[in-house]
């Protein structure tokens, strides 16, 4: 199998969970847990929130899931 070319793309969160067929909560969840282990849950100073990193090839490596980046993506984190 060829290997993809990783660019280090934050993979999103709800584009992980379509490719799952899991729920985004589902992923968050179990990113925040450690149980997930295709990318990284940074929890945020006092409040509930969280960051989340995924990269590409973490992503692949685990799951075999690959998609490049397109012209519109930017390659930001999401947040939740």
């Amino acid at each position: 199998m060829k290997q993809p070319i990783f660019t280090g793309r934050n993979v999103p969160i709800s584009e992980l969970a379509k490719a799952t067929g899991k729920s985004a909560q589902f992923i968050r969840v179990g990113l925040q847990q450690g149980v997930l282990n295709f990318g990284f849950a940074i929890h945020q100073s006092s409040d509930h929130a969280y960051s989340y990193y995924c990269p590409d090839k973490l992503v692949w490596e685990q799951t075999g899931y690959f998609k490049g980046m397109s012209d519109e993506e930017d390659g930001s984190n999401e947040t939740s």
